[in-house]
């Protein structure tokens, strides 16, 4: 295999050099701890996603030109190969807007990395679910990584980072777990960067946003099965001036930071940065729904009891899900602020039961969705990606009252995390209604000591219902 030679990538070696020497024996219990309740997330939002309409479409189409049966589907009784089996597992996982997400690198984490690497169990049982354990972990700190040195003026840009860098968890995981040297890791990070695509406007109604994290979960395996047989990539795929993955996603040579790549990396767990959902909308309407919650707390309201909600946010959050609700589909649904909140006005919460296929039309909704306004307020803007999803809230009422809240972070962000129990609840709440109640308690039990699995392709086979 060619050697990197002279080339300046001190960055992309890096990360080559991390991935392919990493192990557990330094990482702290928490994190390791924070891992499993990372994993049980995903393994609930995908199980969950087995149900929707995209995901019965996207195996139909696959299923038409390969006939090929080697690895499960969660919750699925069809069985496809390994690279469609990663593109529909991760496609089911970001299925509903349910999934993780780390806001300073804009990356929903689980479902691009594990889905490699329940391909890989499955075809090679001598995994352990030790081994299992240190490759996601590895998947988890790259990925947030290449977002934090993009920055959020990448989403700005247009670019979808599920789709782009997420290829990057995928092939991290999957190069560790097949145990690639540094040189193959190089090389595999390269493949992995040239695959790199996604586009924002898959996210007014376009079923393909949900197939984003798929596609790199399914790009970033290949990459790793490539590198494994000598195949080569773009040894500094981040460094390079022109067509590199900073410079060309940028459209510059110094709008991005190469040092995020690698500060801090093996002593600082961007793991612990990833936050859960607890509403089934996108990460950036949470703060939102939660300012909303508290001032009901305080002075309980309904749809006729106020003229306007005014929600400040930042430049990203406008762009972002600040429009004019159109109905447009479920994914738009979803994604918009306003649609959001006239549903918890008006049914109460925004989980999975309050997104069936009739809500995306409900004039009731789309009516309210009308006095809610999106702001930008550029002294939040100025705060920097860390406070990207920080708004303020306000509630005008018919009698001229005016109440105000303001949240940073929500419920379930790695500032305020949930507990054992409150995502559990949640695992257990999106499993049962696809596979049975043993199952169910096999996989929180499998996942919570997954250390002590011999083989984790016992995970797979619970998770296949």
């Amino acid at each position: 295999m060619d050697h990197a030679g002279g080339i300046g990538n001190p960055y992309s070696m890096g990360i080559a050099n991390f991935v392919s020497s990493f192990d557990l024996l330094n990482v702290p219990d928490n994190v390791k701890h924070r891992a499993k309740l990372l994993f049980l997330d995903s393994i609930g939002c995908g199980l969950y996603g087995a149900r929707l309409e995209w995901t019965r479409k996207l195996i139909a189409a696959i299923t038409k030109v390969d006939q090929t049966k080697s690895c499960s589907l969660l919750a699925g009784l069809e069985k496809m190969g390994p690279l469609h089996a990663a593109l529909v597992n991760g496609t089911q996982i970001q299925g509903f807007e349910l999934d993780d997400v780390h806001r300073k690198g804009v990356l929903h984490v689980g479902a691009v990395t594990l889905p490699p690497l329940f391909a890989l169990a499955e075809l090679n049982p001598e995994i352990t679910g030790n081994d299992f354990l240190r490759a996601a972990i590895v998947g988890y700190e790259i990925g947030p990584r290449v977002g934090l040195c993009m920055g959020q003026e990448h989403i700005g840009q247009g670019w979808h980072s599920g789709a782009t860098v997420g290829v990057f968890s995928a092939v991290a995981g999957a190069s560790n777990l097949l145990k690639l040297t540094a040189e193959e890791t190089l090389h595999a990070i390269g493949i992995a960067g040239t695959q790199s695509s996604g586009l924002m406007a898959a996210q007014f109604g376009a079923m393909v946003k949900r197939m984003h994290a798929g596609k790199s979960a399914h790009s970033g395996l290949l990459a790793a099965l490539l590198a494994k047989e000598g195949f080569t990539g773009i040894v500094d795929v981040f460094e390079a001036p022109y067509g590199g993955f900073c410079s060309t996603f940028s459209r510059s040579k110094d709008r991005f930071d190469l040092e995020q790549l690698v500060a801090g990396l093996g002593e600082e767990y961007q793991l612990m940065n990833i936050a859960l959902k607890f509403y089934s909308c996108v990460g950036s309407n949470h703060t939102t729904l939660d300012a909303i919650k508290d001032i009901q707390k305080r002075r309980p309201f309904s749809m006729g009891d106020f003229r306007e909600i005014r929600v400040f946010g930042s430049r990203v959050t406008v762009d972002h899900v600040g429009w004019d609700y159109r109905p447009e589909g479920l994914t738009s649904a979803q994604l918009n602020l306003p649609f959001c909140v006239a549903t918890l006005l008006l049914e109460g919460d925004v989980f999975v039961d309050q997104f069936t296929s009739d809500c995306v039309g409900d004039p009731a909704r789309i009516e309210l969705s009308r006095k809610i306004k999106v702001i930008h307020d550029p002294n939040i803007t100025k705060r920097g990606s860390g406070y990207r999803h920080m708004v303020r809230v306000e509630v005008e009422f018919e009698n001229g009252d005016l109440e105000s809240e303001t949240r940073e972070y929500p419920r379930g962000s790695e500032y305020d995390f949930a507990s054992d129990e409150e995502i559990i609840s949640k695992f257990r709440t999106l499993a049962k209604s696809s596979i049975s109640d043993t199952s169910v308690k096999n996989i929180v039990d499998m996942v919570m000591n997954i250390e002590a699995l011999g083989s984790a392709d016992l995970l797979l086979a619970e998770m296949s219902g």
